[in-house]
């Protein structure tokens, strides 16, 4: 109930017509979910609760990696990217910043193409994540991007090649992946379709992590 109130109320108030980036991030808050696409303000539905659920459950596992490691910064929604090469603003799930694009990192948005693009699929968005915002990651140079559909129980990861195009990397013989964007840090595929998830300080000892 509570997030259809907050849907109807972002409705509500949503722009009628164009509007510039900063416009857009002014007009944005912690409570909508929404992205700049065309110089239009395009709202998203709010996430299920599973979707919520391995979406945090990354972030936990990704942050402490990447805190501990001292990596750089992990993101997560809502939080704006400018992606210059095609004009759009998005708003991925999770993203990791290395140190040196940190300077890119605003208080409101980040400016520019993240390490890694992580998007947790849902019906509603598969054709977006998978077609136009697969091309925008690409164009802008991300160098990694992580599909994930846990409804279907998949998970693709993308990596930049020499090329400037993405090709998909698959895990290894033991069903683990091993990330590129952040250093040294691998993902049991099967742990993000157990329910419920394992626990992440279990997870972490595993990493090497925790002790």
């Amino acid at each position: 109930m509570e997030a259809l109130v907050l849907e109807r109320a972002a409705e509500a108030k949503k722009p009628s017509g164009p509007i510039s980036f900063d416009e857009f991030l002014a007009w944005a808050d912690e409570d909508v979910r929404a992205e700049w696409e065309d110089g239009e303000v395009i709202l998203m539905s709010p996430a299920s609760a599973p979707h919520q659920e391995l979406s945090g459950w990354l972030y936990t596992i990704l942050r402490f990696f990447v805190r501990q490691r001292r990596l750089g910064r992990l993101l997560q929604a809502p939080f704006a990217v400018r992606l210059n090469a095609t004009g759009q603003g998005r708003e991925p799930d999770l993203l990791f910043l290395g140190h040196a694009k940190l300077e890119h990192l605003h208080s409101g948005f980040f400016d520019g193409a993240p390490d890694l693009v992580v998007e947790i699929m849902s019906p509603e968005s598969i054709d977006l994540d998978r077609g136009r915002k697969f091309v925008e990651y690409e164009a802008e140079g991300a160098p990694e991007y992580w599909l994930i559909d846990s409804l279907r129980r998949q998970a693709e990861f993308y990596r930049l090649g020499d090329d400037h195009h993405y090709h998909q990397t698959l895990p290894d013989a033991e069903g683990l992946f091993h990330s590129e964007a952040v250093p040294d840090f691998w993902l049991r595929v099967a742990w993000m379709w157990e329910d419920p998830l394992p626990n992440e300080l279990d997870v972490l000892r595993e990493l090497g992590i925790l002790s």
